[in-house]
């Protein structure tokens, strides 16, 4: 082109500096654009189109710069591009800057470049300005409508994001995948597993294809909307599945409280060949979490230290297991190599403290933090509750009235649940009732249940009555809230008004869930209801644990028939205390364990004050240290004395 003199004329160049970027020899593109004597937008544009092309988004706004300070008016093509990679960058101050130049210039209208401010203000979280340039635009393509809906949807407002689409739909647009996939997205979010199956079956029916990341997305929304069976049929059909698909089946299955199912899923992938990555692996410790399996977290932190890198989410996942695990000095170990802790490692820290009773230590804890990182609404709830479950009550009010006055942190739901539990479970009912009087907002189902457990725990029955029926009022979906209510009228001998209860719970078709304790040994969980009968060892266990009741006897140990909460016969009820579940799992434990060997047990509801006494008891006539994890928090049991001090 040279000797023949094309080259001259100067419409060959744009082209030239296209060429030799696609074939990523920027250096001579940059070369034939610094030597031509007249650049032209189609030159500027070229070469900015050739940076963005090979991924360098610095390069394509200094060159976008250098054009400006030439006096070269750019273009439509000019202005998509360099907002693009305004966007890459998360530089949302020259992206603003460029869209009052699209202004100035005459092109606010064009639809490519109006498509490309609005996915700048999504990707940097400026939904509100991003709608103030959508509701202006005159013309509208489906990348305008599918950049507001994921916007939406990635800054966590799901259902202004189906809001969205159903306008789209009123003016005539017709989505495809991509919006499919962020629809998919909000319903996961905001649990609307009826949008999420209509969006399936509406793919189904345009026959819209569905890649690996539409059926991942799906596999997610179901999975998180508790729809477990439809999340693994969709997951077993895929002809191909990437980590993000295991890791979303993992984490649905972990997170619905099916730990076991999430760490089969973990080995299944690994004997597949497929190498878990940090998202897998942090819900298989959620999984770990969940049911005590020490030994399995263990085997993953291993992993993990041997084939991925060991970042902050993965560190905070360990904290969070092993803690949960019963070992909050290995807890502690992990976040001390942590170099630079985030706000969720510090938050994560303390509220383990505060399960296993070490308030004080989740105090100093936070005092630590306030210093490097300010304390968010989270924190202060782990703290309150770590507060409340050593009974530190007057630390707990001077932090109430810090977060509100000081952080100017508006009490939510949880702040105001966990102060009434500090107030309610140390005695003081009456100012925990005065509490919830002075909130703003009508107090939820989670305070009522707080006053109403403290004043069970104190006797207070006045008050109790009055949180028990505004419990009822509030119709709660969980079980073991209408077991509280029940408990309660027992305890207080209103044996009508618990019987009134129990019918209410049979007409709403619940059912009491049974209450089980499961212990690790050798690396398997063993799971046992009350009077276990069916375990192949039950008489083993039952011999062991009569001679651990004489022995106990010996020691001082009289059996409290007041946690049975039944109008029975008192020989019934203390046979009904000997069989309680974690009784059960204790003694398995002992009986296939080496002397000296540590106990976890996990228990799926409160451990009862009798069996609170018989695990002291045991603890000093076995000489290990046995430990209950129930609902709520740790007790760690070792000569004769419980963390928790009697105060739970």
């Amino acid at each position: 082109m040279v000797v023949s003199g094309l080259f001259s004329h100067g419409n060959s160049i744009a082209p030239l500096i296209s060429s030799y970027a696609k074939v990523g020899d920027l250096k001579s593109a940059h070369k034939l654009f610094d030597k031509s004597p007249l650049r032209r937008v189609d030159f500027w544009n070229a070469m900015i189109i050739a940076y963005s092309k090979n991924e360098f988004p610095f390069e394509v706004v200094n060159v976008y710069n250098q054009m400006v300070l030439e006096g070269v008016k750019p273009d439509s093509s000019t202005f998509t591009v360099v907002l693009k990679a305004c966007t890459i960058l998360q530089d949302l101050e020259k992206g603003e800057e460029i869209w009052d130049k699209v202004v100035e210039c005459g092109y606010k209208n064009d639809v490519f470049v109006g498509s490309s401010v609005l996915n700048l203000y999504a990707k940097c979280g400026k939904m509100d300005k991003a709608g103030a340039v959508f509701e202006k635009m005159q013309r509208r393509d489906v990348v305008c409508w599918t950049t507001m809906i994921t916007g939406f949807v990635q800054s966590g407002k799901g259902r202004e994001a189906v809001d969205l689409y159903r306008r789209m739909q009123r003016e005539g647009m017709v989505g495809d995948g991509v919006v499919m996939l962020g629809l998919m997205q909000a319903s996961a979010n905001i649990a609307d597993t009826k949008l999420g199956s209509s969006v399936h079956g509406y793919m189904i029916r345009r026959a819209l294809p569905m890649d690996v990341n539409i059926l991942t997305s799906l596999v997610d929304m179901y999975a998180k909307n508790g729809e477990l069976e439809i999340a693994t049929r969709v997951f077993r059909k895929m002809p191909f599945r990437n980590t993000v698909t295991w890791s979303a089946l993992i984490s649905g299955y972990a997170q619905n409280g099916f730990a076991v199912n999430a760490l089969q899923l973990l080995i299944e992938m690994q004997l597949l060949g497929i190498t878990p990555d940090v998202a897998s692996l942090v819900s298989a410790l959620l999984a770990c979490s969940d049911v005590g399996s020490l030994r399995l977290g263990r085997s993953i932190h291993g992993y993990a230290a041997r084939k991925v890198i060991m970042d902050q989410v993965l560190s905070t996942g360990l904290i969070d297991m092993y803690a949960k695990c019963g070992l909050i000095s290995c807890a502690r170990s992990i976040y001390d190599r942590i170099s630079s802790k985030d706000l969720i490692c510090w938050n994560t820290i303390i509220a383990c403290y505060g399960i296993h009773g070490q308030g004080r230590e989740a105090l100093t804890l936070f005092q630590q933090m306030k210093d490097e990182i300010e304390p968010d609404h989270a924190t202060f709830a782990a703290l309150l509750s770590a507060l409340s479950h050593s009974g530190l009550v007057e630390e707990g009010r001077h932090w109430f009235d810090v977060m509100v006055n000081e952080y100017k942190i508006k009490p939510s739901e949880k702040h105001y649940a966990c102060s009434v539990d500090l107030l309610a479970r140390a005695g003081e009912v009456e100012e925990a009732k005065e509490l919830i009087t002075s909130m703003e907002t009508k107090p939820g189902l989670a305070v009522w249940v707080a006053l109403l457990s403290g004043c069970h725990k104190h006797k207070k029955f006045s008050i109790g009555e009055l949180a028990a029926n505004r419990v009822l009022e509030l119709i709660p979906e969980n079980t073991g809230t209408f077991v509280l209510v029940v408990n309660f009228f027992a305890a207080a001998k209103m044996w009508d008004k618990a019987a009134s209860v129990r019918k209410l719970m049979k007409k709403t078709g619940m059912t009491k869930v049974p209450a089980y304790s499961a212990v690790e040994v050798n690396g398997r969980l063993h799971a046992f209801l009350i009077d276990d009968t069916s375990h192949p060892q039950y008489e083993q266990i039952m011999g062991l644990l009569c001679n651990l009741e004489n022995e106990m006897k010996a020691m001082g140990y009289v059996p409290k028939t007041d946690f049975v909460l039944q109008n029975l016969e008192e020989d019934v009820k203390v046979k009904m205390l000997g069989i309680h579940s974690e009784r059960l799992a204790i003694a398995f434990g002992l009986l296939n364990t080496a002397p000296g060997t540590r106990l976890l047990i996990t228990k799926n509801l409160r451990v009862c004050g009798d069996c609170h006494e018989v695990t002291k008891f045991i603890s000093v006539t076995v000489k290990r240290e046995i430990i209950v994890r129930d609902v709520k928090r740790f007790h760690h049991f070792k000569d004769g004395t419980c963390s928790c001090g009697d105060y739970w």
